[in-house]
C-alpha cells in the first residue's frame, strides 16, 4: 500500500500496541477485547463523550454481544424493549406487524432502542474499565506505515499536535472513513443513492402495550420513514429519500421541508400532529451509502462504517460493527502473535465483512419495489420464509441457523410474483433507475444542521 508523507519529529511519541480510531461502537468494542487480551490498546475519539449520533435502533443480535462484553443490564437500563417491526403503507389500509418471535433462533426475541450518545459513552467508558488508554477530542489526521508498524499524527482541540506509534492500526472513525481517504479506496455506491433528513420529537403518539417499542417504517412516494420510541419519551424520526428529493428543497429551510416530507406519509403525520421537535434541530446528510474496496492490509483493518454504510432500513449498523469489531480482534491477534497465519485470516475477513451488507441489501435495493412492498404488508411463511426473513431482520446471518434455504424461497417467491406483473415490475425498475441517479450529493457529506 502507499506510504503517506513523512511525518515531522517533534513531537513527542506514544507507543502502544494497537491504535484504535474511533470510539463508536465498533472501536470501542475492540479496544475492549484486545485490552482483554493483555495488549497496550490506545483508543482515541476526535469527539467528546457523550456526543450526538444516529442510528438508535439494535438488533436482537446485539443483545449477546453485549453479554459478551458484560455491559448488557447497563444497556438494558437505557433502552426501550423493541420487540419487532411495524411496516406502513400509505397504499394500504392497515400496518402490518412482525415479531423477532417469529424467526428461526428463539432465543433472540428482542433489542432495544438506545440515544446513541448513552450507548457510545458506556461502550467507551467500558473499554477503559477494561485496561484500554481513552484519549478523547483527538482527532487523527493522517497514517504513515512502515516495515515495523505505523505513526500517526494528531491533533487535539486545543490545536496541540499528537504523535502516535503503533504496532498495528483499527481503524474504527465511522462514516470519516480516515484510511479509505488516504487510501483511495472509498467508493460511493453507485446502486444506491439516498439522503436522510431526521430529527427528534416529544409528546408522539405511540403504539400500544408490547408494542410501544417497536420500530416503525413508513413508506411514502420518495422513500421511506424510521420511526424509533427511545425510553426518555423521545422519538426519533427520520426520512430516508432519493437525492434528487432534498435536492428539491430549494431555499426552504430544514424543519420545513421536514414538516412537508413528513405530512406526505398520513399515518405518522397524524402521529405527530401534537409533537414538538427537541430543540428545533433537524439534521440532514447526502448520500451515505459505500464501500470501502478492501477492509485489511498489512498493519491495519478497517471496522464497521469505515469499510462500508448502506442505507439503515433494517437497523444493521450498529450489529455488523460489533459483529465486526469481535472478528477483527481475532485478526489483529493473528498480526501481532502468528503473522503467517494473518494473510489467510484476512481474506476470512474481508468475506465477512462483505456478507452482512449484501444479504441486507437485496431487500434494500428493492424495498421502495411493489412487489417487495406487498410482501412485507402480508407477510406469509409458505416454506418457512418469514421465519428465514426474520431471522435475517434479526441480525442472525453468521451462525448456524438454516435460513439460507427458506430465504432463497423468498426470493423465488418474489421473482415470480414479479414476472406475474410484468408491467408493474418493470416501472417500478424504471423508476428506480431514475431515482439513484447521482445529483451533486457526496457520500457522507453534512449538508446542514439547523436549530
Amino acid at each position: 500500500m502507499p506510504l503517506s508523507p513523512s511525518v515531522s519529529t517533534s513531537e513527542p511519541t506514544d507507543a502502544c500496541d494497537v491504535l484504535v480510531i474511533g470510539g463508536g461502537p465498533a472501536g470501542s468494542t475492540i479496544a475492549t477485547l484486545l485490552a482483554r487480551q493483555g495488549r497496550d490498546v490506545l483508543l482515541v475519539d476526535k469527539e467528546q463523550h457523550p456526543r450526538f449520533h444516529i442510528g438508535e435502533s439494535l438488533l436482537p443480535a446485539n443483545v449477546q454481544l453485549f453479554d459478551r462484553l458484560g455491559v448488557r443490564e447497563q444497556v438494558e437500563r437505557i433502552g426501550m424493549p423493541k420487540y419487532g417491526i411495524e411496516f406502513v403503507s400509505p397504499e394500504h389500509e392497515h400496518c402490518s406487524y412482525v415479531d423477532f418471535a417469529d424467526a428461526f433462533n428463539k432465543d433472540m426475541p428482542f433489542a432495544w432502542q438506545v440515544r446513541r450518545s448513552e450507548l457510545d459513552e458506556l461502550l467507551f467508558r467500558n473499554a477503559a474499565a477494561c485496561g484500554a488508554r481513552t484519549l478523547e477530542r483527538c482527532q487523527v489526521r493522517s497514517v504513515a506505515f512502515d516495515a515495523d508498524g505505523a505513526t500517526a499524527q494528531a491533533q487535539l482541540a486545543d490545536g496541540t499536535q499528537r504523535r502516535f506509534r503503533a504496532r498495528y492500526v483499527v481503524d474504527a472513525s465511522g462514516r470519516d472513513t480516515l484510511l479509505a481517504h488516504q487510501l483511495g479506496s472509498k467508493k460511493k455506491n453507485t446502486a444506491h443513492n439516498s439522503t436522510a433528513l431526521f430529527g427528534h420529537f416529544r409528546n408522539v403518539r405511540r403504539l400500544e402495550g408490547k408494542r410501544e417499542g417497536n420500530i416503525s417504517i413508513c413508506w411514502f412516494p420518495h422513500g421511506w420513514f424510521w420511526f424509533i420510541p427511545l425510553a426518555d419519551g423521545t422519538t426519533s424520526v427520520g426520512a430516508v429519500c432519493w437525492a434528487y428529493y432534498l435536492k428539491a428543497r430549494g431555499a426552504k429551510s430544514l424543519q420545513q421541508y421536514f414538516r412537508e416530507t413528513i405530512a406526505l406519509a398520513p399515518e405518522l403525520a397524524d402521529r405527530l400532529k401534537d409533537a414538538t421537535l427537541v430543540d428545533d434541530a433537524v439534521h440532514a446528510t447526502g448520500n451515505f451509502s459505500y464501500s470501502s474496496t478492501h477492509a485489511t492490509g498489512p498493519r491495519y483493518v478497517l471496522l464497521g462504517d469505515a469499510f462500508t454504510f448502506i442505507d439503515p432500513m433494517f437497523s444493521s449498523g450498529v450489529y455488523l460493527a460489533m459483529h465486526s469489531a469481535f472478528d477483527g480482534a481475532e485478526l489483529v491477534a493473528k498480526a501481532l502473535d502468528a503473522p503467517a497465519a494473518y494473510p489467510a485470516a484476512c481474506q476470512a475477513f474481508e468475506a465477512m465483512m462483505r456478507k452482512g451488507p449484501r444479504e441486507y441489501s437485496w431487500f434494500i435495493y428493492r424495498v421502495t419495489n411493489p412487489t417487495i412492498r406487498e410482501m412485507f404488508m402480508y407477510p406469509a411463511n409458505p416454506f418457512r420464509v418469514k421465519e428465514a426473513l426474520m431471522s435475517l431482520l434479526a441480525g442472525d446471518i453468521y451462525g448456524k441457523t438454516p435460513l439460507w434455504g427458506p430465504l432463497r424461497m423468498f426470493k423465488a417467491i418474489y421473482y415470480m410474483i414479479s414476472l406475474s406483473h410484468p408491467v408493474r415490475t418493470w416501472r417500478g425498475w424504471r423508476r428506480r433507475g431514475g431515482n439513484i441517479q447521482d445529483h451533486g450529493l457526496l457520500a457522507g457529506e453534512t449538508i446542514q444542521q439547523v436549530k
